[in-house]
Order: C-alpha cells, then structure tokens, then sequence
C-alpha cells in the first residue's frame, strides 16, 4: 500500500529565483524545484513546505528576510487565504509586465513564434472592476456557521469572507450582509451559490436553492432586495428555472458601449466580459487592429451574444456571428435588433466539434476574429480554409493555447504573427487575457 509522502515542517531560508507561470516564486533546494506562495523574484525568505511531490515541492512563506522593491501590502484582510486572488502582494505594473513575459515565452517555446511588435499592455482600475461572479455558500458543522465566498487557496474549502475588494462595490462592500441573510433563512443548508451579475442598471444575485423557500424566506429575501436597491433572481433547478423573486422590479440588464452607440441586454447567468473598462479598451483595439472597411465580410466566431459583432458590423460591409450557446445566439440577435443593425447574421454552431458540417467554413471573409474559451481554437482552426482572409485577430484567455493555434497559423495556414500584447482583464490574478494580430 502506497503512502503519503511526510511533509517536512522545518524551515529553510531561500532565495526566490523566478516566477513560475502561475505567479508562485520559484527556488531549488538540493537540487529539487520548490513553488513557493507568494514569493517574488530575488527576495530571501524562510520558507516551510506545504506538499511533497516525486518532481517539485510547494511551501509558504514564514517570514521575509529581504523583500523586492516590487512587493507591497496585499489589500484585501483574506489574501492568502482566499484563492480568489493570487497577486495581491506585486505592484500592479509588475503583475502586467509578468503576464506579457509569460505570454511571449508560451508563443516561443509552444508555438515557436513570436510577434514582430508587442502592443502596450491595456490596463484600467485594479479595484472592483469584477461585475460577474459565482459565490460558494456552505454551512460549517465544526465552524456551526455559515460561509460564502470564494474557495481557499489550493483547497475545496470556502474562505470565510466579509468583503471583497475586487468584486465590483455594488456586492464586494455587502458580503457579510449577505452571509447573515442566507444564515436566517430555512434553506440555509440547501442554498450552495450565488450568483452575481451587475450591468449599468442594476445589481443582480440569483440564489440557487435546493429546497422550497418558505414564506419568511420570501420575506427576507425581498426587504433585503428593497434595503440593497438590488434585483434578486430563484433558481430552484436547472438554468430554465431562474425567475425574478419580485416580476415588477425586474428589468432588463444591458451594458451600453458609448463609443459605438450599441446598447446589450443580457440575462443574470449569461457570459460577459468580467471587466468593463478592458472590455470598452479591448473592442476599440480589435477594430483597429482588423483596419475594418466598408467592402469588409467578417467572421465572429465564439461571438457570444454579439459584445464584438455589432461594434464590427458599424464599420463593414457585413458580419457573421457563430457561437455554441444558442441562448446567446438569440441574445445576439435581439441586441442586433434593438440597435437596428442589420449587415449581421448569427448561427449555433459547436465550433469544437470534431466533425462540424457548417456552410459558414467555406465562404470567404477577408477579416475573422477568434475568441475561444480556455481550450482555444484548434478544431476549427484546422478545418478552414481561410480563403481571401487577409487580417485575423485572436482574443485568448489562455496563452498556451494561443501559442499553440498560433503555431498552427504561422507554420500550416499562410499567416505571420505581427502583433501581440496582454489586457488586464483580471487584476491581481495569474489569470492572462491577451489579444494577437495574424497578417497574410
């Protein structure tokens, strides 16, 4: 019978080498690499080990004996414990500047490209700028109290949170009222998340419950509404279940884009951009960088409800939109609707199918954008032709697979990587959205 590796709990003092991917510092002791929480680049620091593995070790800081001039005081009172954040203890600019290294060393070593210019790195507020969110809710026997938040670094567990400093103020300033609402009610041991979603006009949380509300739960949960000026939505079941707890103060969600005049109405559990400012900066640098015409047919795949579509279809000749989610489909075509813009089509489409039979592969666009989830594009990628496509922009939330599909480009589909850079989408997180320009 295998056992579990001891765990030493001696402390050694180390120099932190490196930063790892991720945004744990990096040492070696005895030979063997060590990730260490928290740690920065050329600081000193006593360290105790955390868990054994065959090739690597992890710990935590004991104390800092020497730290980088880039090291300041995490703001939050959880850092540390809640896994929520990870970069909390680096100067903002020194967190931007690690994820455009990381993302270039991914496009060499993966890809083995590299882009001929690296755009300056889009940056906006570092605090509350989160406007979606999903809160874990649980009762603790041995706390014999109720926790919501997010989970604990490098564990299953809820960190006990009271505020949140970088979900957006309308929720991150009312956690712990909302921990003492869900502890009165009767489902307080069958209500495991909340969901937030806050658009220009209102602040929702949708409460999943697993058992029937009663009376007095109804009744809390409506003056809370009414005394937080929010908009509280039940999901008793599947995502068809979600409904407004009071039908005459629900409203419409929408996020306007000035720039363009194009206004998006979403439902609470939809998919959008987490952070708005990014988001404006983001759309306005895509449509440069694609040089949009009027003579210009565009392909949106991973469109989602239409968030680059319509900006798009404002400045060419016609759009067409794909996206798995027909429910955002049928958003997208709504908001294309309500903003009476009328050169755009949307389809559903599994754009990760191995075997997808679509019409919209074999047309000709001059431009395309991509911008996948975490598993990134390489099914679909693979399967075109990209006929007449002179311009491709790649949004990704996940530089490996960037790298990887941008290989694909370069070396199988005819184009060159000319230009690259990172968004800050998620401060204070390992998390690396970045933005890429491929030219033919």
């Amino acid at each position: 019978m295998s056992r579990r590796k001891r765990v030493s709990t001696e402390p050694v003092t180390v120099t932190i080498e490196s930063l790892s991917h991720e945004g744990r510092g990096v040492t070696h002791v005895s030979g063997k690499t060590v990730f260490v929480d928290g740690g920065l680049p050329g600081e000193d620091v006593v360290i105790q080990y955390t868990r054994q593995h065959s090739r690597y070790s992890e710990a935590k800081i004991l104390e800092i004996l020497q730290s980088a001039p880039d090291r300041v005081d995490a703001k939050c009172e959880h850092y540390g414990v809640c896994g929520g954040c990870s970069f909390q203890h680096a100067k903002p600019d020194y967190q931007i500047r690690h994820k455009q290294d990381t993302m270039l060393e991914q496009l060499r070593h993966i890809g083995g490209v590299q882009p001929e210019i690296i755009l300056p790195p889009l940056t906006g507020p570092v605090w509350g700028y989160r406007r979606r969110a999903r809160l874990g809710a649980k009762y603790v026997e041995k706390k014999q109290k109720l926790l919501i938040g997010f989970r604990e670094k490098n564990s299953s567990f809820l960190a006990d949170i009271k505020q949140c400093e970088v979900l957006h103020p309308s929720v991150g300033f009312m956690m712990d009222d909302l921990q003492k609402l869900i502890s009165r009610l009767s489902v307080y041991r069958q209500l495991p998340q909340v969901e937030v979603a806050v658009a220009d006009n209102v602040t929702v949380l949708v409460f999943r419950h697993l058992a029937d509300l009663s009376e007095s739960d109804i009744g809390l949960l409506k003056n809370f509404e009414i005394d937080k000026n929010i908009n509280i939505y039940l999901q008793p079941g599947g995502l068809d279940s979600i409904h407004p707890l009071t039908p005459e103060r629900a409203v419409d969600l929408f996020y306007w884009l000035s720039d363009h005049q194009i206004k998006f109405n979403f439902l609470p559990v939809d998919f959008i951009q987490v952070n708005q400012h990014i988001n404006n900066e983001m759309i306005t640098r895509t449509l440069g960088l694609l040089e949009l015409s009027g003579q210009d047919n565009v392909l949106d795949l991973f469109c989602g409800l239409g968030n680059l579509s319509l900006p798009m279809a404002r400045q060419c000749n016609h759009v067409t939109g794909v996206e798995g989610d027909a429910g955002l489909i049928e958003r997208a075509m709504a908001n294309a609707v309500c903003n009476k813009i009328s050169n755009v089509e949307f389809h559903v489409s599994d754009l990760a199918d191995d075997d997808i039979q679509a019409n919209f592969i074999n047309h000709e666009y001059s431009k395309i954008l991509l911008d996948p989830p975490r598993a990134g594009a390489m099914k679909i990628i693979n399967r075109m032709g990209f006929y007449g496509t002179t311009r491709l922009v790649y949004i990704s939330c996940n530089p490996a697979t960037l790298a990887r599909d941008a290989g694909i480009l370069v070396k199988n589909k005819g184009f060159d990587l000319q230009q690259a850079g990172v968004m800050d989408m998620f401060p204070h997180t390992s998390h690396i959205e970045s933005i890429a320009l491929f030219v033919r």
